[in-house]
């Protein structure tokens, strides 16, 4: 029996997670700003946002066959089914297991000018603080990083180690999406390390940005 329901389980939670986002997306109040900075340009584009905020992302962005990579383990799976749901294309991997393979995937399709959903911080974190992994993705896939943050009134803080944020049902929502940012293919070093710092930035700078517009200190 615990056999036959690890084996379903994934597909029965990503059922009933798609269903309840659904339910509660078609009540939201859904405002995006600078989506033409996602929208322009043949390059291929990372929309980077932070772990946490990727509710309302999976809502506005699915059936776009958008890309998002997904980690091996256990929890990925569940994922997976999840984003597939929402019509979103995955690839299997992470800076662990199925690192090196799922890279070298990813640059193929950003330099088919296609877009990934990407959270830099994640899978598990520590939150808010950019890894260097959409640098080397950016730079090997020829794409340009694109910054997002979002917010939501009245919402529900999760107390796990990114703080998830779902929207509660009729809640007044905010995706902010930012402007552009390039990593050189022969960038140095400190190159490299500005440049992440420049992401780290920006982003916390629209998650504030969109904080505020929604009313929060």
């Amino acid at each position: 029996m615990r056999r036959w329901w690890r084996r379903i389980q994934p597909a029965v939670f990503a059922t009933v997670v798609y269903c309840v986002a659904r339910l509660i997306g078609f009540t939201l109040r859904l405002k995006v700003v600078g989506e033409e900075n996602l929208l322009s340009g043949a390059r291929g584009r990372i929309l980077a946002g932070w772990h946490g905020r990727t509710f309302l992302a999976a809502l506005h962005f699915r059936n776009r066959d958008y890309w998002a990579l997904i980690s091996h383990s256990r929890d990925g799976e569940m994922q997976n089914r999840i984003f597939r749901r929402f019509g979103f294309q995955t690839i299997r991997g992470s800076t662990g297991r199925g690192g090196v393979r799922a890279a070298i995937e990813c640059s193929r399709v950003l330099k088919r000018g296609e877009v990934f959903v990407f959270t830099p911080d994640g899978p598990r974190g520590p939150s808010q603080v950019v890894q260097r992994g959409i640098l080397f993705l950016a730079q090997k896939g020829n794409a340009d990083i694109i910054p997002a943050a979002a917010s939501a009134r009245p919402r529900k803080l999760f107390n796990s180690w990114d703080r998830y944020m779902i929207p509660y049902p009729f809640a007044k929502c905010l995706i902010l999406i930012g402007s552009p940012i390039s990593v050189p293919e022969e960038a140095s070093e400190d190159q490299m390390e500005e440049i992440r710092q420049r992401c780290e930035n920006e982003l916390n700078r629209l998650q504030d940005e969109a904080e505020r517009a929604m009313g929060y200190a």
